[in-house]
């Protein structure tokens, strides 16, 4: 698989939603003040996007995707992932207007190619955005990492299907708008040495490329209640499905 050049990402793109960014970590997802016009996921929806930038419309590397599993490569393991997350600490728990946000003051870090990309937030989708074989689960979390160096993100995706409850969930579900102690991998599944990974986008305005996913294949369990109260927040804010073009999914 041919490897994207790696693009310098400014603080500024980053800032997203949270800093957001997220692939949703971009200052832009925090509210505007006055009547300036701002994305959403209704009115100024995806199919908007790209009055607020032309990357969301014109991209050819956009997320998420639709990944079937018969049609992936096997992984390239320069660029396995490994996890470092299990650090706990404070983290804000805010609801941005886009997803409910969690920042830790002290994140861990993920590991890729050798180099470490820093834990900068992570946030929650009603419904996952990618999709497996056509098929969103309950809901996702996006846990938004970012190499101090290059600037670049990678952005590992926890899948939720109906089960038993979450405590970590539960605790950031209790303090939205406060601070928690809480442990990032508290909610990551045991089993994350098996995932889709490949090169795309964030997926909400700035969509910015570039962006390493990694889609753990093992998805947590989150009870009826939770993903409902969840969901009380946001129910829809997914994007899209975006076309695959020339990318290959690989898989581990």
């Amino acid at each position: 698989m041919i490897k994207e050049t790696l693009l310098t990402l400014s603080i500024a793109t980053l800032a997203f939603t949270g800093c957001n960014h997220s692939e949703d970590a971009k200052p832009q997802e925090h509210a505007k003040v006055g009547h300036e016009k701002h994305w959403d996921y209704n009115q100024n929806g995806p199919t908007h996007w790209e009055e607020f930038s032309q990357t969301c419309g014109k991209g050819i590397h956009q997320s998420p995707v639709n990944i079937i599993p018969g049609k992936t490569l096997q992984m390239n393991h320069q660029y396995d992932l490994s996890m470092h997350d299990d650090i706990t600490g404070l983290a804000k728990v805010i609801d941005n207007g886009h997803s409910i946000k969690v920042t830790p003051e002290h994140g861990g870090y993920i590991e890729l190619h050798g180099e470490k990309f820093k834990l900068l937030q992570f946030h929650f989708h009603g419904k996952s955005e990618h999709t497996i074989d056509g098929k969103r689960f309950d809901m996702v979390a996006h846990m938004v990492h970012q190499n101090p160096k290059t600037k670049q993100l990678a952005v590992v995706a926890v899948f939720f299907v109906e089960g038993k409850s979450n405590s970590a969930l539960e605790k950031i579900i209790d303090n939205v708008g406060g601070t928690v102690k809480l442990d990032p991998q508290d909610y990551v599944p045991l089993e994350t040495a098996h995932y889709y990974h490949y090169i795309g986008s964030l997926t909400t305005p700035p969509c910015s490329e570039n962006v390493q996913w990694y889609l753990l294949k093992k998805p947590q369990e989150a009870s009826k209640a939770q993903i409902e109260h969840f969901r009380k927040f946001y129910v829809d804010n997914e994007r899209p499905v975006q076309e695959l073009h020339d990318r290959v999914i690989e898989a581990n």
